[in-house]
């Protein structure tokens, strides 16, 4: 094989590999990963890759973007991530619709030197400041950013829309003093309570250790923190989820609508736990499109820079 083949056929492979890993859209649009904390997380306990959070940024292409955002917590029990199908896939999805999706990576039981409650709230938190103080660099509105989580990473979404209004982790520099509430949440089959019958025991011992205080439990259970300004929610669930009770969902959308939140909710017969955008010609695999239209009509898909906004 001559020198000039071979080059050819570097150059061949090296462009079918750029093209098998992009995403949807245009090149510019390859994500970024940045730390939240560049000098070091509130209270990190090493210098480890789990000790630092990030965010992994996907810019939908600039013809298609509605300048909507949204910050994905993967699930995974407080004990891992499940970053493929509850974090890149959803920002992709996200994508396709022109909105943002920032992939946020939070400390958990089993990250770095280990973390519990308040890190990943604090990275939540974060994060969520981060997209608002930068909205104009990333083309989003302020006033158009929501959080994403599944299972777990549903818990840590719907605490950083029901525990917005308390500071969990000290003023370090700008961005830390900009709104920290999400605009809107989408919780799928998330865990909600810390109390029995309905929670998630890893998810609970994860976060909060053996014997947490009952306080603690009931200040965390989501369900009892729900006001006026908890963000409008969508949610999802299945009938059959054994890992997380459909109950979890149940109570969180009865509590919204006691206190007149705007809220939908899709109970599925069948399904599950855990299972992401859906199985193909699954009934479950319905919830992205009923998400869209439900965002639709909330319009945050809207791209005339917020105006007819129904949030």
């Amino acid at each position: 094989m001559n020198r000039n083949f071979r080059i050819v056929s570097i150059c061949i492979l090296a462009a079918i590999t750029f093209t098998s890993i992009a995403p949807t859209g245009n090149a510019a649009s390859l994500p970024k990963t940045e730390l939240l904390w560049p000098n070091g997380a509130p209270g990190a306990k090493g210098s480890e890759d789990g000790d630092k959070p990030t965010l992994t940024i996907y810019l939908p292409p600039k013809e298609k973007a509605t300048r909507a955002a949204v910050v994905i917590c993967p699930g995974g029990g407080y004990g891992h991530l499940a970053m493929d199908h509850e974090g890149h896939q959803i920002a992709q999805w996200l994508n396709s619709l022109g909105v943002a999706g920032f992939i946020l990576k939070y400390r958990h039981h089993n990250s770095g030197a280990g973390y519990g409650h308040p890190a990943p709230l604090q990275d939540a938190q974060r994060a969520i400041r981060i997209v608002r103080s930068r909205a104009k660099e990333w083309s989003i509105d302020p006033n158009r950013i929501g959080i994403l989580g599944f299972s777990a990473g549903g818990h840590l979404a719907s605490s950083a829309g029901t525990h917005f209004q308390k500071r969990y982790s000290k003023i370090e520099d700008e961005i830390d003093r900009s709104n920290c509430r999400p605009d809107f949440m989408i919780l799928i089959y998330p865990v909600i309570t810390l109390a029995e019958p309905y929670t998630h025991g890893g998810s609970r011992f994860n976060l909060l250790g053996n014997n947490p205080d009952g306080r603690l439990i009931e200040n965390l259970s989501n369900d009892k923190q729900i006001t006026p300004e908890t963000p409008p929610t969508f949610l999802v669930h299945a009938n059959d989820d054994r890992a997380v009770p459909s109950e979890n969902s149940i109570n969180f959308y009865l509590a919204l609508r006691k206190a007149k939140v705007p809220a939908e909710m899709h109970i599925y017969e069948s399904g599950g736990h855990g299972f992401g955008l859906g199985k193909k010609n699954t009934a479950e695999s319905s919830w992205p499109a009923r998400c869209a239209d439900w965002l639709r009509g909330r319009g945050l898909l809207n791209k005339k820079n917020g105006e007819g906004e129904k949030i």
